[in-house]
């Protein structure tokens, strides 16, 4: 009598579908299309990982920038000031500062004007 792994294929199957389900059409509940979506679905969350990083610094940047033209200032020359004088906080805690402590900002901006 031969062994034909069904309990296995059927396993696998169903590993596949639990994670698929939600997905739309055939891609929920046939096997070739699930698995085609599920390894594009892989690639895409690696790529998106990445995005990720990109999207937040611009995010920041975009929200430093408004705090900043509020004060008559633009984003680079702000940002060359806080070099010149020697603060190296980066971005994510500058649009922090510029979103919850709107004076202590203000003051940082106040230190850029006088250093240039």
């Amino acid at each position: 009598m031969r062994v034909k792994g069904a309990s296995q294929s059927n396993q696998k199957r169903k590993k596949l579908f639990k994670i698929t389900k939600g997905y739309w059409g055939q891609r929920k509940n046939v096997y070739r299309r699930a698995r085609e979506a599920y390894l594009a679905s892989l690639s895409r969350a690696y790529v998106d990982r990445k995005r990720k990083k990109r999207d937040y610094r611009q995010l920041w940047i975009t929200r430093i920038s408004a705090a900043v033209r509020a004060e008559g200032m633009t984003y680079s020359v702000f940002m060359n000031g806080l070099k010149k004088i020697g603060i190296t906080m980066n971005r994510k805690m500058l649009s922090e500062l510029a979103i919850h402590d709107a004076n202590g900002f203000k003051e940082l901006v106040a230190k850029v004007k006088a250093a240039l």
